[in-house]
């Protein structure tokens, strides 16, 4: 029956002898390893998913996304994000404080290529408090992004 809904058949003598069961892996041999349910917690996530990250503000900004999950920045300067370490898939969060002046936020490369940054909504507005922009990459030259304010 195994074989007809999965299309491979095993002993159970040979899967007992290779199988390894440890904390967080179960091993089968030298080639597969599986991690079993609920394994992967917010402590063993990498700093791209658990950090928070102050960035300088300047003309143009770098941001390694490979350092952290959320970029905070107050503005003080009009300002263009260049983004690297980007993969498909990579969702990232700045905040921005604003100066209560006219500065400007613009998007710039992404692993030093030119992307597509499509606005979903909202609006920059450099004498709001506060700017929430989360940004979704679809390709690595394609991104989705969300402008929002503290509402008041």
């Amino acid at each position: 029956m195994f074989a007809d809904m999965y299309g491979e058949t095993y002993s159970e003598q040979g899967v007992m002898a290779t199988t390894t069961f440890t904390t967080d892996v179960i091993t089968q041999g030298s080639a597969n390893k599986f991690l079993t349910d609920d394994s992967v917690t917010n402590a063993k996530l990498g700093a791209e998913y658990t950090s928070s990250v102050a960035l300088t503000s300047g003309s143009a900004v770098a941001v390694d996304t490979s350092l952290g999950d959320v970029f905070t920045m107050t503005s003080a300067h009009s300002h263009t994000f260049n983004f690297t370490n980007v993969v498909i898939g990579d969702v990232k969060t700045l905040e921005i404080t604003g100066s209560g002046g006219s500065y400007t936020s613009a998007f710039g490369t992404v692993n030093g290529s030119a992307c597509t940054f499509n606005k979903i909504g909202g609006t920059y507005s450099d004498a709001a408090a506060k700017q929430l922009i989360q940004i979704k990459w679809t390709a690595t030259n394609v991104a989705w992004y969300q402008i929002s304010q503290i509402a008041s």
